[in-house]
């Protein structure tokens, strides 16, 4: 069991590595295979199609903010729940290959824009903000809390000095946060 989650793990890697530099419409199943050094019959057991690799990709995202919109809902609507939700919504962030995942969204936008793991994303990232946002609020507060989700997400592709540590990013990505949620 441990070796398929392995092979499978290695697939998601090397098809978002192909996916990102070459896009996704101009990557086939057989390159894939082919990086991986396996046959397509073997990339079939694990993936049928290109979509269901996006698809599994996304899946980890998307439960990570439906935990996320779970712990919120028992939260009291304060303040101090609002920077603990963009905290731990940071935190969820340096997990993984999220960054890795995000490039490969922005770089594949138009062939994306419609598959579903795309819209049911986008959908729990509204509910999410709901969180965040009180509709009691002045406009430019509703956006301004609105806008510290975004800013984490922003830094990797905001801040492109390749000098800077995944680390110094992420930090300054939470301070702004942070102060975007502060009313």
């Amino acid at each position: 069991m441990r070796e398929n989650a392995d092979t499978r793990t290695r697939i998601q890697e090397i098809a978002l590595k192909l996916f990102t530099e070459q896009g996704y419409e101009a990557t086939s199943l057989r390159e894939i295979a082919e990086a991986l050094g396996v046959t397509k019959a073997a990339l079939y057991y694990h993936f049928k199609t290109k979509d269901d690799i996006i698809t599994s990709l996304a899946e980890d995202r998307v439960r990570a903010i439906e935990e996320l919109i779970a712990w919120a809902r028992s939260q009291p609507h304060t303040d101090e729940t609002r920077e603990e939700l963009i905290r731990r919504y940071a935190h969820d962030l340096q997990r993984g290959r999220h960054h890795e995942i995000m490039r490969f969204f922005e770089r594949n936008q138009t062939s994306l824009k419609n598959h579903p793991t795309t819209e049911k994303t986008r959908e729990r990232m509204f509910e999410l903000l709901t969180f965040l946002v009180d509709p009691k609020d002045p406009l430019a507060t509703q956006l301004k809390h609105s806008m510290a989700l975004f800013a984490l997400h922003a830094s990797w592709f905001a801040l492109r000095d390749e000098s800077i540590t995944d680390e110094e990013r992420q930090a300054a990505a939470l301070e702004v946060a942070l102060d975007l949620a502060r009313r």
